[in-house]
């Protein structure tokens, strides 16, 4: 279990490294409109609205950060960390929001052209926002994966998005320049603008999994069910294993099914000890044991818990994929 000072300790560094973000934001969107103004293409238009979503999905998640590292209360017992699949559901569709912005203006642009000036100026401040925003994208993403902040990873994930805007508007740009041809760059802004769909779609999907309690991964769950296996046998036996998870936190609940002749002490030390295991196998986890009889026909009725194609061990270890705890 996570001792106060440390969630404290997680909570300081989860809100200096969204408050990072947030700068980073400003200072692009600060960039990106001199190259704007200097060239006056659409592209880099486009690149800067992007980076004023990034700026409101960062102060997004920093309040997501506020309220997810809260303690559990008397209102939320098992604690506030769902909030982080709000943030990410949030910044997906801010992601999509900024690609119909994209073509919306590359469109109009492709209608009516426009001449480029100060290219190479323009250029150069393009790219420097882009270096900024590919040091904080990479940043936010190891530590997302460190403090598993489904929030961090999810800003991260803009702004290496945004990278890849603004590589493919500054090498759109370059080549309107040495071609001349002035609807390429409306052309590149749309091919971008599709292109960041895909991340934005990934977020929102990966938000929607985790607000309905999917069950957890395939990686996560065979080290569970390989614990339970190694306590089964003939005389003891484990059904109705249902996984979650919220933020860094894994839900898990078992049926223990052991000989009926044993004390209650001996079930429960046997049930502490399995929930024991499974929490060693993740950073947080909470574990739920229910202890039956295994000679009881009466135990194995809640078997129907499980989804028939849900996992069977060879002793009769089953979990159910996906169902709310």
């Amino acid at each position: 279990m996570m001792e106060a000072g440390d969630t404290e300790r997680r909570r300081k560094r989860l809100i200096r490294i969204i408050s990072i973000s947030i700068g980073a934001a400003i200072l692009t969107i600060s960039m990106k409109t001199v190259a704007w103004l200097l060239t006056g293409s659409v592209g880099l238009l486009s690149d800067a609205a992007e980076s004023v979503v990034n700026l409101v999905a960062a102060m997004v998640a920093l309040a997501v950060i506020l309220w997810s590292t809260r303690p559990p209360d008397e209102d939320h017992s098992y604690g506030h960390e769902k909030a982080d699949y709000l943030s990410a559901g949030f910044e997906g569709g801010l992601i999509l929001l900024a690609a119909v912005t994209i073509a919306y203006a590359a469109i109009g642009r492709l209608i009516d052209p426009t001449a480029l000036t100060d290219v190479g100026a323009g250029l150069a401040v393009s790219l420097a926002a882009t270096l900024v925003n590919l040091v904080v994208g990479r940043y936010l993403l190891k530590a997302g994966r460190e403090e598993e902040s489904m929030t961090l990873e999810a800003d991260g994930k803009h702004l290496m998005t945004d990278v890849w805007t603004s590589v493919g508007v500054v090498v759109g740009i370059a080549l309107v320049y040495l071609t001349g041809w002035d609807r390429l760059d409306p052309i590149i802004a749309l091919i971008v603008a599709a292109n960041i769909v895909r991340t934005g779609v990934s977020l929102m999907r990966g938000s929607m999994s985790g607000l309905m309690d999917k069950a957890l991964p395939d990686g996560e769950l065979n080290a569970v069910t390989a614990v339970l296996d190694g306590h089964a046998s003939d005389t003891i036996q484990f059904h109705a294993l249902r996984t979650r998870r919220a933020g860094r936190r894994a839900f898990v609940s078992v049926h223990v099914l052991v000989p009926g002749n044993w004390s209650v002490q001996r079930g429960h030390d046997f049930a502490e000890g399995i929930e024991e295991e499974i929490r060693g196998v993740f950073g947080q986890a909470t574990v739920f044991t229910h202890l039956e009889p295994i000679e009881d026909p009466v135990s194995f009725d809640d078997t129907q818990l499980d989804r028939p194609e849900g996992f069977h061990s060879p002793h009769g270890t089953t979990s159910d994929q996906g169902v709310d705890q």
